[in-house]
Order: C-alpha cells, then structure tokens, then sequence
C-alpha cells in the first residue's frame, strides 16, 4: 500500500505545469498574481480573455516581479506602457535565468497610470510569439492621462 502512494508522490515531482501560470506582482503590502493575455503551451500560443489586473500605488513604492522557473529559464523583460497599452515608453531587460526583478519603482516612470508588461523572450515555438503578462498602475497624487478605472482590452 505504500508504494503506490510513493509513485504518485514521485510522479508530481519536477513536472512542468501544462497550463497557464501566472507572474507574481508584490508592490508594498499588496500581492497581485497576474494571469498571462498569451501563453505558448505545449508548442500551441493560446490567447486568453480578460481584462489585466490595476493596482492603485503609493509613489516611491518598489514593484517586484516574479517570474515562473519556466519563464524564467527562457528569458524575460519588462515593456512599460502608458495607460491605453498604446505607446511603449521604456523596456527593462532581465538576465536570462533571474526569476525576480525588483529595479522598477512606481515613481520611475512619468504618467501616474501605467501598464507593466512581462514578456516572455520568444522560442522556436508558437511561430516567434511568446508569453505576455499585463498589469495596470495607477499611482496615488499624480496627474492622470486617462481614464484609469477601467483596463483596456488587452491586444
């Protein structure tokens, strides 16, 4: 009776999740974890439906990101964007490997509503695409360039 338990016991161990994984976004006190707008799993890019988190901020405040050991291996970065995820204003480039990045403040980057996308490094699979993970911003005394209540569809 105890073997068959051990085997299943083993056969969890080291398995790559099959399905989506989420980006752990700690900002302050808060923890958000951010569902992916596009994953490739298993060689196949799927699209998923949803509106990206927003988390309202205080300036001055540390985002770290963590990253799943999968994303991580491939490699990642961080695109910002304003508040429409229209205009890219800036890229953060992550060392292939690192799972976490705790370089981004909230008050590095200049509108007071932002988006932070992490963006899988793209493989051979799923034809150059890769995974995205989108999560909104809106940073307490800043001047807004936008509605920020409500997150745009993501692209």
């Amino acid at each position: 009776m105890v073997l068959p338990v051990a085997v299943l016991l083993v056969a969890g161990c080291g398995s790559e999740p099959s399905g989506p994984q989420d980006v752990l976004v700690e900002a302050g006190p808060q923890e958000v974890r951010v569902p992916p707008s596009q994953e490739c799993i298993d060689g196949e890019l799927q699209r998923f439906s949803g509106r990206p988190p927003l988390v309202e901020v205080s300036p001055d405040t540390t985002i770290r990101l963590t990253v799943p050991d999968s994303v991580a291996e491939q490699g990642w970065g961080v695109q910002v964007y304003d508040d429409q995820l229209q205009q890219r204003l800036g890229i953060v480039d992550v060392e292939r490997g690192q799972a976490v990045l705790e370089e981004i403040d909230t008050s590095d980057v200049v509108p007071a509503a932002f988006y932070l996308v992490v963006v899988e490094d793209t493989g051979e699979a799923c034809e150059g695409l890769s995974g995205a993970w989108p999560v909104g911003f809106l940073r307490a005394g800043g001047d807004q360039t936008g509605p920020a209540t409500e997150a745009p569809p993501v692209p």
